[in-house]
């Protein structure tokens, strides 16, 4: 059964209404699947760049400090020893890749369970156009937002060619914006509310809609 909510204007009117598919609005929220792909996003996002260098990297000591026998002491065959002050890292991180590999049908299983926990809640919202004419306005775009949800983050999804929202919103702190074909589990997690525009809502439909037709 699916959940029928209203398509508004930039005043918070009703112009319309849509069914959220089932498949993909009310789909099971598998929290262990969300988890995983998560991680694996946050993952693919570290640099991996780290590196210390070992005592074969570290310049010097190439004269054993003293002699072996007759000192008193351990024996020591270089200052870049990793007892020694300015010595080599034992085990230190190394740069390397932290990517995990996620199977798409997992990914977009994820991302339908995200966001049917937002629809459950509702906190999902669709709207006609944040801001009308060809002059991008913040203000204007904000206020917009206001009549359509009360939350103090949303994540506002649009067409990629909506550059007229796209210039509008984007300096914008409470707002984070995606194009429909970037959608993600973490983006949708991380807001409070999801609004759509109306190009962008078809367009994830058509997407998530075929991954499911997929996974059958």
């Amino acid at each position: 059964m699916s959940t029928t909510i209203d398509v508004l204007d930039a005043a918070g009117a009703k112009t319309g209404s849509v069914d959220l598919p089932e498949a993909i609005f009310g789909a099971k929220v598998n929290i262990p699947l969300i988890h995983q792909v998560v991680v694996a996003q946050l993952a693919a996002r570290r640099q991996g760049t780290h590196k210390t260098k070992t005592r074969g990297e570290v310049s010097g000591g190439g004269k054993k400090p003293y002699r072996q026998k007759g000192t008193g002491r351990a024996r020591q065959g270089s200052t870049r020893a990793p007892q020694f002050t300015g010595g080599g890292t034992v085990h230190g991180p190394q740069p390397r890749g932290y990517e995990q590999k996620t199977p798409k049908k997992m990914k977009a299983a994820a991302l339908r369970g995200a966001l049917s926990d937002r629809a459950n809640g509702g906190r999902v919202h669709i709207v006609d156009a944040l801001v009308t004419g060809e002059t991008p306005k913040t203000k204007v775009a904000l206020e917009a937002l206001r009549n359509i949800t009360k939350a103090r983050s949303v994540l506002v999804v649009v067409d990629e060619g909506d550059e007229l929202t796209w210039l509008s919103l984007r300096n914008a702190p409470e707002v984070h914006l995606l194009d429909a074909g970037q959608l993600n589990t973490y983006d949708v997690l991380c807001y409070d509310d999801v609004v759509f525009t109306r190009e962008a809502y078809d367009q994830v439909v058509a997407r998530l809609g075929n991954s499911g037709k997929e996974d059958a």
